[in-house]
């Protein structure tokens, strides 16, 4: 996955249909564990636009999002928020959840 700047968040919300947003801060452990759990999803649908960014760095756009904590996965669909996923439980129910998203 690939880290995303405000900007480039700012951009995908104007110009993508779908995209899905992982969110996490560095010394957070669950959020690793989440991470490598996100990470092998995202290979899983190679025609989803996924990126990742430090909550750190987006305090703002966390607010106006209601971002609760981390990790958190935001699913974004006709630019708006469609989902935000808190418990990030395994693999296979990422997979799912997207599935049902997306509609594939």
């Amino acid at each position: 996955m690939q880290e995303w700047s405000h900007k480039e968040i700012m951009t995908y919300l104007e110009t993508e249909h779908f995209f899905i947003l992982y969110l996490y801060t560095p010394l957070c452990g669950t959020c690793q564990v989440a991470g490598k759990m996100i990470d092998i999803t995202s290979k899983l649908f190679p025609q989803i636009r996924w990126g990742k960014t430090d909550l750190n760095y987006i305090p703002e756009l966390a607010e106006s999002w209601s971002v609760e904590s981390v990790p958190c996965l935001v699913i974004v669909k006709n630019k708006q928020i469609r989902e935000k996923i808190y418990a990030v439980q395994s693999v296979p129910f990422l997979f799912e959840k997207i599935k049902q998203l997306t509609g594939s």
